[in-house]
């Protein structure tokens, strides 16, 4: 198959061109700009535009299928000449449904837990030599590419974003997968420039559940009331499969999981990690793994990439750094830190980063999520505010928001480093919050405060 991305440099889209690559597919693509590690894994690949921009004269007749990613525009001149032409124009999910319409297709949705649930069944399913094709939203250790495709294998698991699908196509991706094992792991708005209300919002995973093929199953997290809701409240033919929080412990900065066989130690922790674990579980036995198999794999899980990643420790001090932005996954994170050094002094750094949470009507939904930090710290860039072209967030408005007398607020990335960089970490946690870099903070420097 010769197949062309458009906009080939995005995270996803470059992953994607590489398992075609490795599939043996010819690609090809283009981009106005491209960054690492993107730009040096495709160069790696022979994948790389020579030029970047758009060239009308890369779409010709003889290419099977346009691959059409979020970053480029209505008007894109590749996208503009390909439908004149009359290709086959896909988005990254429709291709790869595409690619795996005849496979059992694993789906993983939820508002926060997606790519951690995702990332334990690769897991597993690894350590055992299962080989499943696969498409996961971060970096795991031991593999070498994020997505994968074959012609053999049996089970693909996918990640199921309710983001949209492609400047063309404004369906959340979780909508075209068709999935035959489906997990829902919760439900926190999110996304609030395309899903302007709540009720909008938790709609796309009613239509989710609704989209599994009959006789399938969802798993599903029963202690979030909205997706008890939706998931129960389906009229679809499908087996309901709820999950809970396992029982364990935290003993000196360890988390015990109660097990058949008695205590493990597991090297993730915090509550909504351990749920996310039982959410796996369940799928990893769908997939015919049994219980005792599943655990043995897990033990040696430490998370995947962003996620509650340990980049600092010292005999009485650690920093981790989370790419937790939505309110929901702030304070999950913010609590399991806390749980697990209880007997530190824990401080929390959240940037504001994305455009749900700069926008001043949506800032109330942060209300206590820093709550379990001792030191709680916010940082935003008026800059940044300016960029997504949102009405000016104040000091007050932000302070108001997360109802906490004592939030320190920072706007200057210089002001921020210097509060990091004069404190005293003896004997405390350092939680590092953010989809951004707190306006060029180096964190391989913040290694060493500690």
């Amino acid at each position: 198959m010769n197949v062309h991305f458009i906009a080939i440099g995005g995270s996803a889209m470059h992953n994607l061109a590489i398992a075609l690559h490795n599939k043996g597919y010819k690609v090809t693509g283009s981009d106005d700009t491209i960054h690492d590690p993107s730009k040096s894994r495709l160069e790696a690949k022979g994948l790389l535009p020579e030029t970047f921009g758009w060239f009308q004269e890369k779409i010709t007749p003889d290419l099977d299928a346009i691959v059409l990613g979020m970053h480029a525009k209505e008007d894109n001149p590749e996208l503009l000449k390909a439908q004149e032409l009359g290709l086959t124009i896909y988005s990254y999910p429709e291709f790869l449904y595409e690619q795996s319409k005849h496979k059992t297709r694993v789906v993983i949705g939820g508002s926060h837990g997606k790519t951690t649930i995702t990332s334990m069944i690769l897991h597993v399913m690894h350590y055992h030599d299962r080989d499943v094709d696969y498409m996961v939203g971060a970096q795991l250790e031991g593999f070498d590419v994020m997505v994968k495709l074959t012609e053999d294998n049996d089970f693909i698991v996918l990640e199921g974003d309710e983001y949209l699908s492609s400047p063309i196509d404004r369906r959340p991706k979780f909508h075209l997968y068709k999935p035959n094992i489906a997990l829902l792991s919760g439900i926190a708005w999110d996304h609030i420039n395309v899903f302007p209300t709540y009720e909008n919002y938790v709609e796309q995973f009613s239509i989710f559940v609704d989209s599994i093929v009959k006789g399938g199953s969802i798993t599903y997290n029963i202690e979030d009331n909205e997706v008890k809701r939706v998931v129960e409240g389906s009229e679809n033919s499908i087996r309901k499969l709820p999950y809970q929080t396992p029982e364990y412990l935290v003993e000196d900065g360890q988390t015990m999981l109660e097990t058949p066989e008695g205590q493990m130690p597991i090297e993730v922790f915090g509550k909504h990690n351990l749920n996310n674990l039982a959410g796996a579980k369940w799928i990893c036995q769908n997939m015919g793994v049994d219980e005792d198999d599943f655990y043995e794999a897990i033990a040696t899980f430490k998370g995947a990439s962003k996620r509650l990643e340990k980049i600092a420790e010292s005999s009485n001090s650690v920093v981790y750094k989370d790419f937790a932005h939505s309110p929901s996954k702030v304070s999950a994170t913010t609590k399991a830190v806390k749980e697990q050094y209880e007997n530190r002094t824990l401080v929390a750094c959240l940037e504001l980063h994305t455009y749900s949470s700069l926008n001043a009507e949506f800032l109330k939904e942060y209300k206590g999520a820093l709550d379990a930090a001792d030191t709680a710290v916010v940082f935003y860039s008026p800059h940044a505010v300016q960029i997504k072209k949102l009405e000016e967030v104040t000091h007050e408005q932000i302070a108001n928001a997360f109802e906490r007398d004592d939030l320190v607020i920072y706007t200057n990335p210089e002001d921020f480093k210097e509060f990091l960089f004069s404190q005293d970490f003896n004997n405390k946690a350092l939680l590092l919050m953010s989809s951004g870099n707190y306006g060029g903070l180096d964190f391989g420097e913040v290694k060493g405060l500690i």
